[in-house]
């Protein structure tokens, strides 16, 4: 069912399917068409960084269980985000993630952690920034947009739909999400990398300040920049940032999410990209004179134009229906084109369709030689879903 392809193999692309209705408006009879709950695909990714080959194993299951989760809400008839919101709550419910439990300390060694969702269908957006107290900020911006859905508050008053700090804890708690202690989000993965980062910070400012005491450029070569002077070790995950997944429905919908736990050593209220509308993920049903939906996930930071090593990842989909060559001809299939692509060192990305009987999931690397934020890796597939007869 899935044909994957790489930059490597050196594939001409596909050639487009005959497209039929776009996924999510009506047949051009004027007809609904029937539900199909054993429809759907799902592509996550647990981050864009470095993973360690003695941490595959767990990244690659963290994977397949979020891709399993979201399979199991698209069997049940669910709608993408509704399958979309419960595979990041797997991802962000590893220790092994920057996102929810585990996730980078900031400054003042607590955790504030980022997230946003878009349905393609209706085009609305949920998220929260610098969010403590929460295990999982996901289901928070996907109450978020739920609300939104609901219309105008009392008094004709906009819902709101981004939501930063206290604000968005108490407005969290308010509305049936259960808190979590920062502290107990934490992990011995997380406290260990901060001591790590604030022993770096330590240094580098030491560092600075005897060479501006003794203006001596020897030392400021020699000792400055957060560098660890300890090679990196093979059971040590450095770097890992936002995870993501996106996902399309039986009845050709989309939507996007993404989470996390923001830089390491971060600024106490800083919110990233994860949370920005536009920049963290996208989702939109196709319609009218397009017929493609497309979603995307973006982990790092790839529009830095200021910065010299650029490092990002993604995670893309675009789908539409085409009508079957074979008799009967009136009925439809979804054709799904799906790719992840990465500057960081590695990426760990699981997919699976609801007709799949397991995820199968990879971690990309870049290739042996290539510079970590000055080299791309890309790869992908093409899967086709079946008809909504089937």
């Amino acid at each position: 069912m899935e044909y994957p392809i790489s930059a490597a193999e050196e594939r001409q692309p596909p050639l487009p399917p005959k497209p039929g209705p776009a996924p999510g408006c009506p047949p051009h009879d004027g007809q609904q068409r029937p539900h199909s709950s054993a429809a759907g695909f799902v592509l996550v990714h647990a981050g864009a960084g470095y993973h360690s080959e003695s941490k595959a194993k767990e990244y690659k299951h963290v994977c397949k269980r979020a891709c399993q989760r979201a399979v199991e809400k698209l069997k049940a008839g669910a709608m993408a985000v509704e399958a979309v919101t419960a595979a990041l709550v797997e991802l962000e419910d590893s220790p092994f993630t920057n996102a929810g439990m585990g996730s980078n300390l900031n400054l003042s060694g607590e955790i504030e952690c980022d997230a946003s969702i878009m349905d393609g269908k209706s085009l609305h957006f949920g998220a929260v920034g610098a969010l403590s107290g929460i295990k999982n900020p996901v289901l928070v911006a996907n109450r978020l947009l739920q609300e939104a859905q609901k219309g105008k508050l009392s008094a004709g008053r906009i819902p709101p739909c981004f939501l930063v700090g206290k604000g968005a804890y108490h407005w969290a708690v308010h509305h049936g999400i259960p808190p979590c202690p920062s502290d107990k989000m934490a992990t011995k993965f997380s406290l260990s990398a901060y001591k790590r980062n604030k022993r770096k910070m330590e240094l580098a400012e030491r560092a600075e300040s005897e060479y501006k005491q003794t203006k001596k450029r020897r030392q400021s070569s020699e000792n400055g920049g957060l560098v660890d002077p300890s090679p990196r070790r093979d059971d040590d995950s450095g770097c890992l940032d936002t995870v993501g997944a996106i996902v399309v429905d039986g009845d050709g919908n989309v939507a996007a999410a993404v989470s996390s736990g923001g830089l390491a050593m971060k600024h106490p209220g800083r919110v990233g990209q994860a949370a920005h509308y536009g920049c963290g993920c996208w989702a939109e049903n196709a319609c009218n004179l397009n017929p493609y939906s497309t979603a995307v996930s973006t982990s790092g930071s790839p529009f830095l134009a200021s910065e010299d090593c650029v490092l990002g990842g993604v995670i893309v989909l675009r789908c539409c229906r085409c009508v079957e060559t074979q008799p009967p001809q009136d009925l439809q299939a979804l054709l799904v084109e799906f790719l992840w692509s990465h500057t960081t060192e590695s990426m760990c990305v699981g997919y699976m369709s609801a007709q799949d009987g397991k995820a199968k999931t990879h971690i990309s690397r870049l290739p042996p030689g290539a510079v970590a934020g000055q080299s791309l890796a890309i790869e992908g597939g093409v899967c086709r879903l079946g008809s909504l007869a089937d």
